[in-house]
């Protein structure tokens, strides 16, 4: 079965997590495990998870921290996140503190016990309700075109252009600072070329996917991208038809390469 979401789960009681995960797992969903805060944040740094499974773990607060540094963290404060608060005899010792419990955002809060399958049913209900929609970042030195590729994401759901770059170098910058899902690269750029940045990118930031955007569509333009470790490549005579179709494509991970044909 195809995976079609990520779900972190934090807690650190072994039987509550696993049985969670093997919930999740029957389902189209994608577990990662967390047992404390440090993890946790490790794991979504790593996995961007859709949404986040918010148990107990120690010491008390550390879960209203973790919350907090999502919430307050601009490239992961739109995950979902559902908690699942101590059991009632444990509440002084595991649970929310009540100003915790006051300054909550979270899209849900339950508290042990609580079946697995109930858990699924509120993920389910939070991911259909909330579409995440794919962060992209517009790399172009050429106002005319940002500004044209920003109309055209604007009118899309699923879209969401969080900054652009006038060169490389800044493309780089804001990938690392932005963390999008897709970068939209031009190759000829002052400061810092697009191959180059392109490079430095899927090197420190590989869970930004690259599409090329070049007026350069020979073979070898696109075989140079794709060493780089680009995964798109679209030239720009073609981006009004193929360039939402490749943003989708690559923030799958999916290669996406179209050229024009020559006479």
């Amino acid at each position: 079965m195809e995976k079609i979401g990520r779900i972190l789960v934090v807690d650190d009681e072994p039987d509550f997590v696993r049985g969670i995960q093997v919930a999740l797992q029957a389902k189209p969903y994608e577990v990662v495990v967390a047992g404390n805060r440090n993890q946790a944040e490790a794991g979504v740094r790593a996995n961007k998870p859709d949404a986040v499974v918010l148990g107990t773990i120690m010491p008390r607060g550390d879960a209203f921290l973790f919350h907090q540094w999502l919430k307050q963290t601009s490239r992961f404060n739109d995950v979902l996140i559902l908690v699942v608060n101590a059991r009632r005899e444990e509440e002084l010792t595991r649970g929310w503190r009540k100003d915790e419990g006051m300054q909550c955002e979270a899209e849900d809060f339950l508290a042990k016990p609580v079946e697995p399958s109930v858990l699924v049913s509120r993920i389910e209900k939070l991911l259909d309700r909330v579409t995440r929609r794919i962060r992209i970042l517009v790399a172009d030195d050429h106002a005319v075109v940002r500004d044209g590729i920003r109309a055209v994401l604007a009118l899309q759901q699923d879209m969401q252009v969080i900054g652009d770059a006038v060169n490389g170098r800044e493309a780089l910058e804001k990938t690392i600072e932005l963390s999008p899902d897709v970068v939209l690269m031009d190759i000829v750029m002052p400061v810092m070329n697009g191959l180059d940045a392109t490079r430095e990118i899927c090197k420190g930031c590989p869970q930004a996917k690259v599409i090329m955007l070049t007026q350069y569509d020979d073979d070898e333009n696109v075989l140079v991208s794709q060493q780089m470790g680009a995964i798109g490549f679209i030239p720009k005579t073609a981006v009004s038809s193929m360039l939402l179709t490749g943003i989708r494509s690559v923030s799958e991970g999916k290669q996406f390469v179209h050229t024009v044909a020559k006479n």
